[in-house]
């Protein structure tokens, strides 16, 4: 998204208090979100290897940040883009059984990132991974994760308002679930962001089931990566999917407003299929981390990443990330947010 300056924008909280604001949300949203999805925290790495597979590439286009490593005869780390496989290799190691995942803190540095309102060259999130069973494998195992994710926003929602009473609560008391084929069809002569913010207007709070694969207009509603979230096995409502997006509506910015992006992960047979259909393939069947997958060696999964800022920012009402995190930005940038209320960090 552009720019974007809400008009008579003030902060509502002052520098000192938002601090302490950001802390209580962030406490509160990781204990909330573990007792609810019977989560426990673990240590993550900021940097991995080159070459195994395991990084996330997000979209296939954003290049990872890397760097020699001296001691090891000069081998290539890349700093994480996520840890959307690195997750599901550690459910394994672990033998976390069914019903039960982790979560960890991820700190990553995208380079390429455009930067505007909520887009910065730093990003911090929430990773989280839980086993499930093979009868789990279908949308309403999935619809049923994302309520309880959705209770956890709500739960702190209301946090926020009792000890900040001017920021009142915005979110509906339910979340709306909507296949992307059927927002397709319900608004057809829009751009995928333009359907998101017609659907994030209408109903407030939205999860868009079925992100990565072809529509019926030949177009992924969006870009996923064909190795975490499985996007291409049929569902049992007549679609294709076991993933999707949370997005709200930002009063502030007026626009939808992707907060998490999830999904039950791929089988041997749907990476396959996944590989296949987006070319990568022979690229990628050998890598360490899609050879353990394609062998069988991996726990079947559901996991997801919820951003930090991008939670701290709505609960506060902030226009900018620049609000909540410290980062770099443009000179030009801070002085056109300077003009207009905000103070970047």
């Amino acid at each position: 998204m552009a720019l974007y300056f809400p008009r008579n924008y003030r902060p509502r909280l002052v520098p000192e208090t938002q601090e302490q604001a950001i802390k209580e949300i962030k406490d509160t949203f990781q204990t909330t979100l573990a007792e609810a999805l019977g989560l426990r925290r673990v240590t993550a790495p900021l940097f991995v290897l080159s070459g195994m597979g395991i990084n996330d590439d997000l979209s296939g286009v954003e290049r990872a940040v890397s760097f020699p490593v001296k001691d090891m005869g000069d081998a290539r780390a890349e700093v994480v883009q996520s840890l959307a496989k690195w997750k599901r290799i550690k459910l394994g190691a672990y033998q976390i059984a069914p019903g039960y995942g982790l979560y960890t803190d991820m700190n990553a540095i995208r380079a390429d990132e455009t930067l505007d309102n909520i887009h910065s060259l730093y990003v911090d999130q929430w990773d989280w991974e839980r086993t499930i069973r093979p009868e789990e494998r279908n949308v309403a195992f999935l619809r049923s994760i994302v309520r309880k994710i959705y209770a956890v926003l709500l739960r702190v929602e209301q946090a926020v308002y009792h000890t900040h009473p001017h920021i009142t609560p915005v979110l509906p008391d339910e979340i709306t679930f909507i296949h992307a084929e059927e927002l397709l069809r319900r608004y057809p002569g829009m751009s995928a962001k333009e359907r998101e913010n017609a659907i994030a207007r209408e109903c407030g709070a939205v999860f868009i089931i079925g992100i990565g694969g072809p529509l019926s207009n030949g177009e992924p509603h969006d870009d996923r990566a064909p190795d975490y979230d499985d996007w291409i096995t049929p569902n049992e409502e007549g679609f294709a999917g076991l993933n999707g997006d949370l997005i709200l509506w930002n009063p502030v910015l007026e626009s939808a407003y992707e907060i998490s992006s999830m999904g039950i992960r791929v089988t041997p047979e749907s990476l396959e299929q996944q590989l296949r259909a987006s070319g990568k393939y022979d690229e990628r069947k050998n890598l360490k981390y899609h050879r353990m997958l394609l062998d069988g060696q991996l726990p079947l999964s559901i996991g997801g990443g919820i951003g930090q800022s991008r939670l701290c920012m709505f609960f506060l009402r902030c226009a900018h990330i620049g609000e909540v995190q410290a980062s770099i930005w443009p000179d030009e940038m801070r002085e056109q947010c300077k003009a207009h209320n905000i103070e970047l960090k």
